[in-house]
């Protein structure tokens, strides 16, 4: 014990030294960025230029000391030369550069993830610190080899179980849940590392069944990929795309944890800047929305706004007529489109060629030579003539693409002009009026349509008079200014609003990106992706033309109708033979009984399960109750009691713990009702902030990628009849304990024995 307590004084001593530098280098970066914004907005433009570059990079110094504050050290490898070498969030060193704590990312640390006592990599005792705060609590040494330290193994042996820091690793896995994501930095296992600092080039696919971490993996990788890329990766941005806002904000504490603040978050219903995808719709309508085929959809919706009148129409202009013919008509549209360019721009050169065609009709009257001055006159003339404009537009016509994805849902005859590979039932799903809101299934296809369409000149040009009308606002509130401080003669209203525009925030890259929808990023990270459709993906990889992707998810856990059912039949159309596939086969969340519950349901129900192994077990783990008096009523009732149960369990654990009761859809209104009357209270999975309540209320969707401490799942004979998948991922969301109440007959492939029966 005397020993044991000499060396926990000896981390903290060194633990003390680590974070005195950081508080050393916050102090020191807070100062610059004082003395930056000290200066003020005052002098050049270039000279304000460069103070605000460097305020954003204080501030982004400052943000990233801030965020690891946690856990800053964690782990120290004993190296075979006798040296030792501590492993961190970030890498710091001391005034003379020296290093004190490596980088988690850096290649000096990887063998604190990989080593074993096969394949030591020179290290022979690896060390888990084990904090609180700033105080070093515990600590855990695994030994690699027995001869160079010249002692027993004074390890717990998880060197031979093949989790790297066992004890580390459980205490993470026992520890509550916060209702955020924590990272797992410290605990990070061999097969996850390899994954994580796999290659930047091409696309890899992380399979793995619930509980694997596959989520943990993906934003440790994209850390990971922003410190080893930095150059590349700075300029063009990380993407991270994830299935829903709650989701979203579930995860969004991670990466600042790990030191980066930078990377893009967003659902698909995200990713068109200016749309709010904000309505919900039937399964069925998004599956016909995400097919492949509505491709062609689009491309043919909007190259039958490029339509060759029947007849002729002559125009009079200037007491002359001019004549549009349908030949000519056709004949400009082909040159128009040899450029290949999208609709909009094409049309310009498909006007220029049709005024072109009329102004030699107009000059052809004239008899005499036209100057080219007064030819550009004609042209005009033309041009602005009102009969010319319409006859051109109904022609070649300039589109949004929300008019010409709403007008395929709102006028019948046009989708089945464009979609005829798509049924009259399928086409009927589609239908709906005039201005109704978008959802995330109509983000691809507007997507589609921009790519096809190009931008909007007239649009621009509206851009452009508006800019002009706030240019107008900006200088008369100048003026107001100068006006009422009495600086009027010290500088114009105009050089003062430039001021104003001058001064204002710097975007970030991440900022940049997420505001243009041409942004092509470095690396796309894409987690729950066996839920995208093919439209989906085809808006995925335009914004990464690389095809450099971390691509994460589970297809038995597939719950959309238009997601994948296998990685296979889902990415080969789209990314051919360009990615790869590992797999993660250590279910870390879910105790052994559950997990083999919920594996041996989701195959009887025939989906593509992962082969698992748990890496831990809790007592009573699974419990189940049947409901065998009273109808609905009654099993609400049991949930109700379930839960209250559950949450005063949370009570004794120390950091804390959630509870879900996850239902179906039909049940969800009266359970919450029933938790609310008996004084419990209960927030909503759709609600903002519900990821932050003690207890909450949730469908089997709304739970996708989440994780609790204890699940109370309601009847789940009803959520296999609306999805397979939506029981498995259900099933799945426990750190400790399952409890399921029903009525109904359980699933096929409940195993007999799991989990004890209350009355």
């Amino acid at each position: 014990m005397a020993g044991r307590e000499t060396e926990l004084a000896g981390e903290q001593k060194r633990v003390d030294a680590l974070y005195a530098r950081l508080d050393e280098l916050r102090a020191h970066q807070r100062e610059r960025l004082r003395e930056v914004r000290r200066e003020g907005p005052s002098g050049s433009p270039q000279n304000r230029s460069e103070r605000d570059a460097f305020a954003t990079l204080y501030e982004d110094r400052v943000a990233q000391l801030e965020a690891v504050e946690d856990r800053l050290a964690f782990g120290r490898l004993d190296l075979d030369d006798g040296s030792q070498r501590y492993i961190g969030r970030i890498g710091l060193t001391d005034e003379h550069h020296t290093t004190m704590l490596t980088d988690w990312r850096a290649p000096a640390a990887q063998a604190f993830y990989r080593a074993t006592a096969a394949h030591r990599d020179d290290v022979v005792r690896r060390r888990h610190l084990v904090t609180r705060g700033r105080s070093v609590t515990g600590i855990e040494d695994e030994v690699l080899d027995l001869a160079s330290l010249g002692a027993g193994d004074d390890g717990d042996g998880s060197a031979m179980s093949g989790l790297t820091g066992e004890g580390a690793l459980l205490a993470a896995l026992a520890a509550g849940r916060t209702g955020r994501m924590g990272d797992i930095v410290a605990t990070i296992q061999a097969e996850q590392d390899a994954i994580i600092r796999s290659d930047l080039a091409g696309a890899l696919v992380v399979q793995g069944g619930p509980g694997t971490g596959k989520t943990a993996v993906a934003l440790h990788r994209a850390a990971y990929l922003l410190y080893a890329h930095r150059r590349v990766l700075e300029r063009s941005g990380v993407l991270l795309v994830g299935p829903s806002a709650v989701f979203l904000r579930y995860i969004d504490q991670v990466l600042p944890s790990l030191g980066e603040t930078g990377v893009v978050t967003a659902t698909i219903g995200d990713l068109y800047p200016g749309i709010e995808a904000t309505a919900d719709e039937d399964e069925a309508v998004a599956e016909v929305k995400g097919r492949a085929v509505m491709a062609g959809v689009v491309a043919r919706a909007v190259r039958q706004r490029q339509r060759v009148p029947a007849h002729e129409q002559s125009v009079r202009v200037e007491g002359r007529t001019v004549v549009i013919t349908p030949r000519d008509v056709q004949e400009a549209m082909a040159r128009a489109r040899r450029n290949h360019r999208p609709h909009n721009l094409a049309r310009v050169t498909f006007v220029r060629e049709m005024l072109s065609r009329l102004a030699d009709q107009y000059v052809a009257q004239l008899g005499d030579d036209v100057p080219s001055d007064e030819r550009g006159e004609i042209l005009e003339e033309l041009r602005t003539t009102r009969d010319i404009r319409v006859a051109l537009n109904l022609a070649w016509m300039p589109l949004t693409p929300q008019k010409l994805v709403e007008d395929l849902y709102a006028k019948p005859p046009r989708l089945v002009a464009a979609a005829p590979e798509l049924s009259r039932r399928d086409r009927a799903l589609l239908r709906r009026e005039p201005g109704a809101l978008w959802t995330a299934a109509d983000v691809p296809l507007l997507d589609e349509a921009a790519e096809l369409l190009g931008e909007d000149d007239q649009a621009a040009r509206a851009q452009a008079r508006a800019d002009a009308e706030r240019r107008t606002a900006e200088v008369e509130y100048a003026r107001r200014v100068l006006a009422s401080s009495g600086n009027q003669g010290l500088v114009s209203a105009e050089l003062l609003a430039d001021r104003f525009a001058a001064t204002g925030p710097r975007l970030t890259t991440a900022e940049r990106a997420a505001a243009d929808r041409t942004w092509t990023y470095g690396h796309v990270v894409v987690d729950e992706a066996q839920e995208l459709s093919a439209m989906a993906w085809r808006m995925l990889l335009r914004r990464v033309p690389t095809r450099s992707m971390t691509i994460v998810g589970d297809v038995a856990q597939t719950t959309a109708r238009a997601g994948a059912r296998s990685w296979r039949g889902m990415l080969d159309p789209v990314l051919r033979s360009s990615w790869r596939l590992s797999e993660l086969t250590v279910n870390y969340r879910t105790p052994a009984t559950v997990a083999a519950a919920a594996q041996s349901v989701a195959g009887a129900a025939q989906l593509p399960v992962s082969d698992l192994r748990s890496a831990r077990d809790v007592p009573d783990a699974l419990v189940v109750e049947q409901v065998t008096d009273g109808g609905p009523d009654a099993v609400v009732r049991a949930a109700v009691r379930h839960a209250r149960a559950a949450v005063e369990e949370m009570d004794d654990v120390a950091d804390g713990g959630r509870v879900a009761v996850v239902a179906p859809a039909g049940l969800v209104a009266p359970v919450r009702s029933a938790i609310e009357a008996a004084g419990l209270g209960a927030a909503l999975g759709a609600g903002a902030g519900a990821m932050d309540a003690p207890l909450i209320v949730l469908t089997p969707r709304q739970s996708k990628g989440l994780e609790f401490d204890v699940v109370v799942l309601v009847e789940p004979a009803a959520v296999l009849a609306a999805s397979a998948g939506d029981l498995y991922v259900a099933m799945t969301r426990p750190t400790r304990g399952l409890r399921v109440v029903h009525r109904d007959p359980l699933p096929a492939g409940w195993p007999r024995d799991a989990g004890a029966a209350v009355a």
